[in-house]
C-alpha cells in the first residue's frame, strides 16, 4: 500500500472493528503497511479474513477475528484471542456502525397531503419504528461503547495508548432521511470528547474521524443506479462537495497516520476531524 507518509507503529498492536468493510480495510492495511500487527474484527469472519488475508501477502501480521460489537462475550473472547496470537492491544479503531432502513422516511420533507397518508409505501417521521432507531443508536453508539471497554484495559494499565472513533459528517450537518443514523454519528463525536478527558490521566488519547460521502458497499445502491450513473441524491451530494467528487477510501489515511502517531499528535485528543471536501463549509450558495 502506498502511505502519504511515514510512521513507525512497530510492535504495535491495531484493532479495527468493522474492518472487512471497505474504509475501514484500507485503515488496516495502512496501519500494517506501517509496522503494525492487526487484528481485523468482523461480524463476517469470512470477510475479516480476506482482509487480513491481503495484509498477509502484503507481507504484513493480521489476524481475522469474529466479533459482534454489541455483545460482551463477543467482544472478551475477540479480546482474548488478540492478547493470546498478537498481544496486548495498543490501537482501537471503532470502524463498526452503520443505518437501517426502519430508521430512514422516504421522502426529505414532510408535507401536509403526507398527513392524510394516501400512499401506504410511504414512511414519514411517524412512521419511523422504533426499533429501527434503536438499533441504529446501538450499532453505532454502543458499538463504540462496548469495544471501547473491551479493547482498552491494557492501555490503560500501561498509561499509553490510541482509539480513533469513526463518526460522520452526519454528525456535523445532520442529513435528510436518516434521522437515527445522524442522530447516533452525534453521539459518537460527544462520546469522542468525552472519553478524551475521562482517559486523560492514564495517557490514552481519544480522537475521531468524521468521513464526509464515500461510495461504500452500505451505501452503492443508494447513490448509483444499475447503470452505474449517480442517482439524483448522488448528485445532490456532489453539487453540495466544493471538491465535487466522492471521498476515496485512501483520502481517510493520512488523517488517521497522523491521529494515531504519537510523535505527530501527541497533544492532540478529544478533536473529531472532517474529512469531507469541503461539504460542511459550503452553505449551498
Amino acid at each position: 500500500m502506498s502511505l502519504p507518509f511515514k510512521i513507525d507503529l512497530k510492535d504495535r498492536v491495531a484493532v479495527v472493528t468493522g474492518g472487512g468493510g471497505v474504509l475501514c480495510s484500507t485503515m488496516a492495511g495502512a496501519l500494517a503497511a506501517s509496522g503494525a500487527k492487526i487484528a481485523v474484527a468482523d461480524l463476517r469472519l469470512e470477510a475479516a479474513e480476506a482482509v487480513a488475508e491481503q495484509i498477509r501477502k502484503a507481507g504484513g501480521t493480521a489476524l481475522g477475528v469474529a466479533c459482534n460489537v454489541l455483545e460482551k462475550e463477543s467482544l472478551a473472547a475477540a479480546n482474548e484471542k488478540v492478547n493470546r496470537e498478537l498481544g496486548p492491544v495498543d490501537i482501537l479503531i471503532n470502524g463498526a456502525g452503520g443505518n437501517h432502513p426502519k430508521g430512514t422516511t422516504s421522502a426529505e420533507y414532510l408535507r401536509p397531503e403526507d398527513l392524510a397518508r394516501t400512499n401506504n409505501d410511504l414512511v414519514t417521521f411517524y412512521d419511523l419504528d422504533p426499533k429501527g432507531v434503536e438499533f441504529v443508536f446501538n450499532l453505532n453508539f454502543l458499538g463504540t461503547l462496548l469495544p471501547t471497554q473491551a479493547f482498552t484495559r491494557e492501555m490503560a494499565a500501561k498509561g499509553k495508548g490510541v482509539v480513533i472513533n469513526i463518526s460522520s459528517m452526519n454528525a456535523f450537518r445532520p442529513l435528510t432521511k436518516i434521522p437515527a443514523y445522524s442522530g447516533a454519528k452525534a453521539a459518537v463525536s460527544n462520546f469522542t470528547q468525552w472519553l478524551a478527558v475521562h482517559f486523560s490521566r492514564v495517557g490514552v488519547r481519544v480522537n475521531g474521524i468524521a468521513p464526509g460521502f464515500f461510495v461504500t458497499d452500505q451505501n452503492r445502491g443508494l447513490l448509483t443506479k444499475p447503470d452505474g450513473s449517480w442517482t439524483p441524491r448522488a448528485d445532490t451530494i456532489l453539487a453540495h462537495t466544493p471538491m465535487r467528487r466522492f471521498g476515496a477510501a485512501s483520502d481517510l489515511v493520512g488523517t488517521l497516520l497522523w491521529l494515531v502517531s504519537d510523535e505527530g499528535a501527541g497533544f492532540v485528543t478529544g478533536v473529531v476531524v472532517p474529512v469531507d471536501g469541503g461539504f460542511a463549509a459550503f452553505s449551498g450558495v
